[in-house]
């Protein structure tokens, strides 16, 4: 049984959204504003957050940035009635995994939300990285940076864990989407640049050339020389 916990205000939409997940496996937790969201997630973890951008007593923003902030990667859906671009990069900056704008499919929705749960079952090796002032514990999902901690989403450990075990060779854009975003289906290029963008001001606070994750223009990215070890 997966736990989802939706923070959604519209009690219509709440509902619809719950009962389209009835018999599939879900337990949904609905919230109307932050403060009771903050409330369910004291009482237990989540497999999966679906989270309203604008909420009675405040931005989902607000939670999603809480939740980065002390190390929780639960995956988080942005559902928003705001489709204006600058929403879009200020929610994946934010720490979010994927945003869906208003009115959805609800089959899409359940596609997103299954394709965020598998992301995150996905199993395999979990190595540890040390790779110049880079400490990545991908098991114990531990990441250092200079010796301070730093927190990441679950994209961002996933686009991470990717360059770092490729380090030295450029991947395409095409591969990037595809392998972190489960195929890259509802996906377009912007989320990769906006994700890529916000792993680096994390990885290389204050620095105006980034050094590590390097932009092969017109092909992809690479972990370049910079943090060849």
């Amino acid at each position: 049984m997966k736990r989802i916990l939706l923070v959604e205000d519209d009690e219509a939409l709440g509902q619809g959204i719950a009962l389209s997940f009835e018999g599939q496996g879900f337990d949904f937790c609905s919230c109307s504003r932050l403060a009771e969201a903050r409330n369910a997630l004291q009482q237990g973890a989540f497999d999966l957050i679906l989270l309203d951008l604008g909420l009675p007593d405040g931005s989902g923003l607000a939670l999603c940035r809480e939740l980065r902030a002390r190390g929780d990667a639960t995956p988080v859906l942005f559902l928003t009635a705001n489709d204006a671009e600058y929403s879009e990069v200020t929610a994946l900056e934010a720490g979010g995994d994927d945003y869906i704008t208003k009115p959805f499919s609800l089959a899409v929705l359940r596609a997103r939300v299954a394709a965020a749960l598998r992301r995150g079952e996905a199993k395999g090796e979990t190595p540890v990285y040390e790779l110049g002032p880079f400490r990545f514990d991908f098991s114990a999902l531990h990441f250092e940076a200079a010796g301070r901690e730093i927190a990441l989403s679950a994209t961002e450990q996933r686009l991470l864990r990717l360059l770092v075990a490729n380090r030295g060779r450029t991947l395409p854009r095409e591969v990037l989407l595809e392998r972190v975003w489960n195929g890259g289906e509802f996906v377009d290029e912007n989320t990769l640049t906006v994700t890529v963008r916000r792993l680096r001001a994390k990885l290389e606070a204050g620095s105006k050339a980034p050094a590590y994750i390097q932009t092969v223009y017109g092909v992809g990215y690479r972990w370049g020389a910079g943090g060849d070890v």
